[in-house]
């Protein structure tokens, strides 16, 4: 069964970045499809400067004509501190015990993971994909002691084995370095540089019509 993949954030605003790193994934994994899940009132950080039906739209501009990228809006209906586990505990009662889902992260996120919410809990839920530029390795001594015991025990370098369990492997999958920032966008805006090319024009000319980030 082909795997799902989860991609979430704040996408203050959604770039290049983010699209390609679902794209190659999409590709690397055979993913059916990948749902972009943004945050309506992150925990971890500061209130997104972006409304959250503004961050939807941008979301929905961006990913229009891609049939694999899918906006999942369940985390902005809530309206609450989204929690990752309880978003995939809600997309596993609607998909059954045994599609295979994928939760997407960078691997400035997965050294973190340990800060969120049951953590342990994600790996019940799905696999994680670590996505890095060529040539990096998660370095042992970077990790938090409880993060490196589940990467010990849950490593995979075979992208075909995720189609065979729901979750609970980890996997780090290399993909282009894109070294564009949502945090360096807006502040770029707001002192009067484009943002062209780091972006998707629908995207830049809604920012532009709704006078974000200025």
């Amino acid at each position: 069964m082909a795997p799902i993949g989860i991609l979430g954030g704040t996408f203050d605003p959604v770039h290049f970045g983010h699209l390609r790193l679902a794209e190659e994934l999409v590709q690397q994994l055979a993913l059916s499809e990948v749902r972009f899940i943004p945050a309506a009132n992150p925990w971890h950080r500061k209130k997104p400067a972006a409304t959250a039906m503004q961050r939807m739209e941008m979301i929905r501009l961006a990913i229009a004509g891609n049939a694999r990228f899918v906006l999942d809006e369940r985390e902005i209906r809530k309206n609450s501190p989204g929690y990752t586990v309880e978003t995939l505990q809600e997309l596993r009662q609607e998909r059954g015990s045994r599609q295979p889902v994928c939760l997407l992260l960078g691997a400035d996120a997965f050294l973190g993971l340990p800060s969120w919410h049951r953590w342990r809990e994600l790996f019940e839920l799905a696999h994680v994909v670590v996505a890095h530029r060529p040539g990096f390795s998660l370095l042992q001594e970077q990790m938090d002691d409880l993060l490196r015991e589940e990467l010990e025990q849950r490593i995979s370098t075979n992208p075909p084995s995720l189609q065979s369990s729901p979750g609970g492997r980890i996997m780090t999958s290399p993909i282009t370095p894109l070294a564009i920032s949502a945090t360096a966008i807006r502040a770029g805006i707001k002192v009067g540089r484009s943002p062209r090319y780091l972006l998707p024009q629908s995207v830049l000319d809604y920012i532009r019509a709704q006078e974000l980030y200025i």
